[in-house]
């Protein structure tokens, strides 16, 4: 090709690539140069004119409603966290008597089984450790009440610790103080703890629980998993409730103040900054917080402070022995009247004694009334052991009165309430491997049973589940011999059982029943 003609080629070629792309870059140019004018016409068009608006400013402080706060500050410094450890330990359930209260001091589980199946899924409320640790830990609360280093807190939160360890709330976390127990309450679920400490401490006031009403405000105070501090606010919800039937000696207010596993033990506070209330349950389905809560009130809580600081650190309460249907049906109130109709009589006890009787129905102590069977526990459990106090009862529609001598209820009901206060000459309840428990037949319980003293041992208590459940011995069943061996004693008894081997046959003679209903049968099976 032409020289001439070949780079007039090239030229053309170079010429119509520049010309490409000097298109391109104005097309591009073009496009953007419209974009930016249609968004500002757009913005143009949209913007809204703010020359009248008035610029915000930050207020300076002043106080509000500030009740709650100042209660809340008042009140924190006087609640402490509770940490325990404790080896498991394993439970054995016991047999639930169907009537709730109507037989307390015969074989059933602690009012605290039931408290825990029903009120936190048979789940420690304040958080525990499952069984397989080697130590379990557990949260709880508590409120100090003297300056000395006396708080209060629940049983359930202490009880079978190994260690029971506070942090106050002024003081650094992870700063433990050692705690002893000063003493417990199981009809309560109370508990006094003391930690030494070289300086006074600040210390919450108790109010007067019946002065609190329906609708009045309440805080409650604690550590809810383990969240230390915590404050949430409600009302009282309710008084009076009796949420576990078996237990005569809780009646509680109900709150919707959140409480939650770790409030155990912590207080419920009025709008003064007094205490009112120790939380102890929830209602829940869910292991938390469902609106309902309850806290024991105070003035209960002052009744059990001030026995457990004393120089026996129990709870003595009185008891004359009825047993009663705490809610009897309308058709036996209609058929007895007015008053508590006593179903039962415990053998040996100071209504026996004073001759009271089955159908009675008391309705006067020291000649003021009692309509229910709560009106009746609480005027005879106040009373000290030893003194005296004028029944009036009718029977048969003619009223009559008696002079009882109040017991010590826990000796009186001493199985239901794994008491250890038994006098020292007397022999205890032994719990056997057998699965129950006997004591001693008295000369009281021989008269009424028309058996002759000293023969035999009484059963207490027969565990569920158990060799002598499945054999079918029952409370208040008399033991006379064990495979053909005379049981004369508690310490007979203790010996034959000892010798007792697995896969061996054991036979009973049992004395069951009264009066004409009396008799002796044989019972036995093979030991497993």
């Amino acid at each position: 090709m032409n020289p001439r003609v070949s780079a007039f080629w090239a030229r053309l070629k170079a010429h119509r690539l520049g010309s490409a792309l000097l298109i391109l870059v104005t097309l591009a140019l073009g496009i953007l140069i419209g974009t930016v004018i249609s968004y500002g016409v757009k913005g143009a068009q949209n913007k809204v004119d703010s020359s009248n608006a008035t610029p915000l400013t930050i207020p300076e402080p002043r106080q509000l409603s500030n009740q709650f706060a100042q209660v809340a500050k008042q009140l924190e410094p006087t609640v402490v966290n509770i940490n325990t450890e404790s080896t498991p330990r394993p439970q054995v359930r016991q047999r639930r008597t169907p009537q709730g209260r109507s037989n307390p001091g015969q074989g059933q589980e602690s009012p605290f089984d039931e408290f825990f199946d029903r009120f936190f899924g048979q789940q420690s409320p304040f958080g525990g450790a499952p069984d397989t640790e080697e130590k379990e830990r557990s949260l709880g609360s508590g409120v100090i009440v003297d300056p000395k280093g006396y708080i209060l807190t629940n049983r359930h939160v202490v009880e079978n610790a190994d260690r029971v360890r506070v942090t106050l709330m002024d003081e650094p976390p992870r700063t433990y103080h050692e705690a002893k127990v000063v003493g417990t309450d199981q009809e309560t679920d109370l508990a006094v703890i003391k930690i030494d400490i070289d300086r006074a401490l600040p210390f919450a006031k108790l109010g007067n629980s019946d002065a609190m009403q329906v609708g009045d405000w309440v805080l409650a105070i604690g550590s809810p998993f383990n969240l230390q501090e915590t404050v949430t606010a409600g009302i009282v919800s309710a008084k009076g409730r009796n949420i576990v039937t078996e237990n005569q000696f809780q009646s509680f207010i109900q709150t919707d103040a959140a409480i939650n596993p770790g409030n155990s033990g912590g207080p419920l506070v009025n709008l003064n900054g007094e205490v009112i209330g120790i939380n102890t349950a929830i209602l829940t389905e869910t292991q938390g917080y469902q609106g309902v809560g309850f806290a024991l009130p105070s003035n209960d809580v002052v009744r059990v402070y001030n026995q457990l600081i004393g120089p026996d650190h129990r709870v003595a309460r009185g008891s004359i022995g009825v047993h009663f249907d705490a809610n009897p049906p309308a058709a036996v109130q209609r058929m007895y009247g007015k008053g508590v109709v006593v179903q039962e009589v415990t053998p040996g006890s100071p209504a026996e004694q004073a001759g009271l009787q089955q159908e009675d129905v008391i309705t006067a102590v020291d000649g003021k009334a009692v309509k229910t069977g709560d009106e009746l526990v609480n005027e005879i459990a106040s009373r000290k052991p030893g003194s005296k106090a004028t029944l009036t009862y009718t029977r048969n529609g003619k009223e009559e009165h008696a002079t009882v001598t109040v017991a010590d209820r826990a000796k009186l009901f001493a199985s239901r309430l794994n008491s250890e206060e038994e006098g020292e000459n007397e022999e205890k309840p032994a719990e056997s491997r057998l699965g129950l428990k006997v004591q001693p037949v008295t000369p009281e319980i021989a008269s009424r049973l028309q058996v002759p003293a000293g023969k035999g041992v009484i059963v207490q208590d027969v565990k569920s589940d158990s060799f002598a459940d499945d054999v079918g011995l029952m409370s208040r069943d008399i033991i006379l011999q064990v495979n053909k061996q005379p049981v004369n004693s508690v310490s007979d008894f203790n010996r034959i059982q000892r010798e007792l081997k697995s896969g061996q046959d054991v036979v009973f003679l049992v004395h069951r029943g009264t009066g004409r209903n009396a008799g002796s049968i044989i019972l036995g099976d093979t030991l497993p």
